[in-house]
């Protein structure tokens, strides 16, 4: 009994001195914590020696912990490069976030940057709630303070780029993006954010580019094959964004979305009966389902056949009933108008969009060249569709 106090006093001694002196050499107040806790425990031994107690398994169980295994923890974790300090600040302000405190939350990561300017997690931190209470700014202040510490910080290198975005600085985000693309290619977030910034700008070609580039990396990822795709339509290149659009379509059966944009080209080209065909498919997507419908309609309307035309027609409508004005404006629905689903006007309600910006955008562009294509007199497109189309039949052959 007498050596194991012996033994403990000089563990918890020599570990009280070993927090003593990094408080001495990181003149940081807060290891005052740890000696507090440290000689609790040790006054807990002390008290028993002196009154010849005798502590039972509970008292001597928290005098261990106190005095020996959490100092030894600290002493653990700093050798592993983490800062007492780091571990408080940053646990406070998790425990006031939990709370919906944020201000304190703020205040204690504030406290810890005061103390260590350089301590990446206090700034990661305080860029996440700026971020998250719509401080877009702060946010990007300390983001680009964390890669400027830490060049391999990707995650903060892809948050700059995405702030510089939403903070319409497209230019510089494109630098910075580019520059993380460099460092670590495979990044398919940052793949896409800058493709999607280059699009915006029309600047399809150097999207392609990107997109073709992270396919070395991921060449199975129909994702990438989905926005080739849409790059080259935006382009209006019709037959390759085709190709890429089955590609992407072979992966992943159910991108409703590619085919409703193969229907829509070959819409374009005249080729009603391929077009049908992937609307059909489109239709199982809940995106695209009601212009899908509507699409059918017209292409049945133009074969003479009414019986279908009123039936997709309707089924347009009942999906989304502001179709409803939409086909109520289509010439080419006069004849069979008093046989539609009309809603009240005070009824209409548009069905919210689940596609993208991108997607929007391209829908748009798609049908306005619908619109100019006047069913296309466009010869040399509607050749480079039908050899499209005759290496999928050669395909299916084999």
């Amino acid at each position: 009994m007498l050596i194991e106090k012996l033994i403990f006093n000089m563990i918890a001694f020599a570990l009280f001195i070993i927090i003593f002196f990094k408080m001495i050499k990181k003149n940081d107040a807060n290891y005052v914590i740890i000696l507090a806790i440290s000689a609790i425990g040790i006054a807990i031994n002390f008290i028993e020696i002196i009154f010849n107690l005798k502590a039972g398994i509970v008292l001597k169980t928290i005098m261990y912990i106190l005095a020996v295994i959490i100092p030894i923890i600290v002493i653990l974790l700093e050798a592993k490069g983490y800062i007492f300090s780091e571990i408080l600040y940053i646990g406070l302000a998790k425990a006031c976030i939990l709370f919906k405190n944020n201000k304190q939350a703020k205040a204690f990561l504030i406290l810890l940057l005061n103390k260590y300017p350089q301590n990446v997690k206090g700034h990661k931190n305080l860029a996440q709630i700026y971020e998250k209470e719509g401080g877009m700014r702060r946010a990007l202040d300390e983001y680009i303070k964390v890669i400027d510490i830490d060049s391999k910080d990707y995650d903060s290198y892809y948050k700059v780029g995405l702030l510089l975005n939403e903070l319409d600085k497209k230019e510089d985000a494109i630098v910075i993006l580019e520059d993380l693309l460099k460092k670590k290619p495979e990044r398919k977030d940052a793949t896409f954010l800058l493709g999607d910034i280059l699009c915006e700008q029309d600047r399809t070609k150097e999207a392609i580019r990107i997109y073709t580039e992270a396919l070395k990396y991921d060449p199975k990822n129909y994702e990438l094959y989905y926005h080739i795709a849409m790059a080259y339509t935006m382009q209006n290149d019709f037959s390759n964004a085709m190709m890429f659009y089955k590609k992407a379509a072979e992966i992943n059966a159910i991108l409703y979305n590619a085919y409703y944009n193969i229907g829509q080209i070959y819409l374009i080209s005249g080729d009603l009966e391929e077009a049908e065909k992937y609307f059909q498919k489109s239709l199982q997507g809940e995106e695209q389902e009601a212009d899908s419908y509507y699409k059918l309609a017209k292409i049945y309307m133009i074969n003479g056949d009414k019986e279908n035309a009123i039936k997709f027609l309707n089924a347009a409508i009942d999906t989304d009933n502001s179709y409803a004005d939409i086909a109520n404006k289509e010439p080419l629905f006069i004849p069979i108008k008093s046989l539609l689903h009309f809603p009240n006007l005070e009824d209409i309600n548009e069905k919210e969009t689940k596609l993208t910006n991108k997607e929007i955008k391209l829908k748009k562009h798609l049908e306005d060249t619908y619109k100019l294509s006047g069913n296309l007199s466009n010869n040399e497109f509607k050749i480079s569709i039908q050899k499209n189309k005759q290496k999928d039949i050669g395909k299916e052959r084999e």
